[in-house]
């Protein structure tokens, strides 16, 4: 490929609005942004061959995902001891991978056949949600940047219980081809826009505010703990009976508290290590009352595997296996020799087992659980296996992979969205932070700081009902950008000259 396809002025343009996307999402919040920045790109496609689009949606996305996802390389190197060299290198290609689904959606938007402002509007927007849901789901997936969750406090995020997270970047980049035919289309299309972004706005309107869940059942008194062990430290053998009395004064030293979370591995070792640490806790748990939910790690001596677990001890007894793992993180997906390069670099190289799909919620008292361990709230249709039959969601993280990074704002802005999407309280609970207690409506009730030990105390309310999306999921929206797709693509070829 020649060097002048890509160092050029409009190129020089996309790699500055895809730099500043990251601004649209958490912490930093300017949701109103992201539908401004995706026009910029929009026009740079506007008139282009495939290919040439594709680079530009390269170059956007790679500058994008640089930017917004730089904290993969403090995980890998800074904490799991990879050599800086290969933690670039990871890094890297975890960037251009995710950007390769710009450029796929550039690819496809330039061969859309249909007018100015129906593809502007309709056909592009459709080609970008495509290629997003498929980079939320290939090779497991990697959600992170999906247009939708930096609308989490904008007005669009009304239609998240509705059509979910890619429904709002359905819609999001949509407003940005409204904007684009706003300018560069003809008084005719013009007024067709206004008559359409009047339907969005109404629509917009319409939806804010509603309920689609009731409440069901009394309040609940919960408690979030948040040790806020450092990574460093998590593991070392002199840190682990330290960290287990923590965790249990800070629990049994709570008044009358029906439900307790723990963080993801709050207790550093594996539960048949400390059988009897887990057996106080359960008769002192059921004394009181109380139901206790603690992250662990649970051998299945049977397969020779082990699972990254929720453990609940207390009133009740269950387990859950986290189901969705973290590529190079829970497992490697490489060869036999790379694991054994792998191991003698003093580098992770066992896979964690994934556990069952059809595992049922836990419970605490009358209520069912939706549970979730870090990463597998990045995936809203993951949760839909637990409802409507669970009345809480609850979610435990350990986020200080990432140092003080802007990754733990952006994954509980996540967490948000699948609140909302499913009109569910969640309970986060996290080692360092952001710990936090999330209403149906993706607002925060309340949270702790970062980086400080501390309990997360209050009463929540369980929910029952079904939000339009944990009835269907994604697959409408993911059908009418196929459609959307098929349209423009299939379209007769237009003569030369007409727009």
């Amino acid at each position: 490929m020649r060097l002048p396809l890509f160092i050029n002025r409009a190129n020089g343009l996309a790699a500055v609005a895809g730099a500043l996307l990251p601004l649209g999402f958490a912490p930093f919040g300017a949701w109103w942004s992201v539908p401004l920045l995706l026009a910029v790109l929009f026009a740079l496609w506007e008139g282009q061959s495939p290919r040439v689009a594709a680079i530009r949606g390269l170059v956007f996305g790679s500058a994008a995902f640089a930017g917004g996802t730089y904290w993969t390389y403090i995980s890998v190197h800074g904490f799991a001891g990879t050599p800086a060299w290969l933690a670039v290198l990871l890094s890297a290609a975890l960037v251009l991978a995710s950007a390769a689904h710009v450029a796929a959606a550039g690819w496809l938007a330039a061969r859309c056949r249909v007018s100015a402002a129906l593809r502007w509007c309709l056909c592009w927007p459709a080609a970008y949600v495509a290629t997003e849901w498929l980079r939320g789901w290939i090779f497991t997936g990697f959600p992170w940047l999906s247009l939708g969750y930096g609308q989490i406090e904008g007005p669009l995020s009304a239609w998240a219980p509705v059509l979910g997270v890619y429904g709002v970047s359905f819609l999001t980049a949509v407003v940005a081809g409204l904007l684009l035919s706003m300018l560069r289309g003809s008084q005719r299309e013009r007024l067709l826009v206004v008559a359409a972004a009047g339907l969005l706005v109404f629509g917009t309107w319409a939806l804010t505010g509603r309920s689609w869940t009731a409440p069901d059942g009394p309040p609940v008194t919960v408690a979030l703990v948040q040790g806020s062990i450092t990574q460093d430290r998590k593991w070392l053998p002199e840190q682990r009976l330290p960290t287990m009395a923590l965790y249990r004064d800070l629990t049994l030293g709570l008044p009358a508290t029906e439900l307790v979370v723990w963080p993801e591995v709050a207790v550093p070792t594996a539960a048949d290590r400390v059988e009897g640490y887990l057996q106080e806790l359960q008769a002192a748990a059921a004394e009181r009352g109380m139901q206790i939910l603690l992250g662990i790690i649970v051998n299945d001596f049977e397969r020779d595997r082990f699972h990254n677990s929720l453990l609940s001890v207390g009133v009740s007894s269950g387990v859950y296996h986290k189901r969705h793992l973290v590529p190079f993180g829970e497992f490697f997906p490489v060869p036999d020799f790379v694991r054994n390069w792998m191991r003698m670099m003093n580098l992770p190289y066992r896979d964690v087992a994934p556990g069952s799909r059809d595992q049922p919620p836990l419970v605490a008292g009358d209520i069912q659980l939706a549970p979730s361990i870090c990463y597998e709230d990045a995936f809203g249709a993951e949760q839909l296996d637990f409802l409507p039959a669970s009345g809480l969601l609850v979610n435990v993280s350990n986020d200080a992979w990432f140092g003080d990074s802007i990754a733990a704002h952006q994954h509980l802005e996540m967490a948000r969205m699948r609140s909302l999407e499913t009109g569910r309280v969640m309970l986060r609970s996290t080692n360092t932070g952001i710990t936090a207690l999330i209403e149906a409506d993706g607002a925060i009730i309340s949270r702790l700081p970062q980086f400080e030990t501390g309990v997360l105390t209050g009463e929540v309310q369980p929910r029952s009902g079904a939000t339009p999306f944990v009835r269907t999921g994604n697959v409408p929206v993911v059908l009418i950008a196929l459609l959307a797709l098929w349209l423009g693509i299939a379209a007769p070829r237009r003569p030369a000259g007409q727009p």
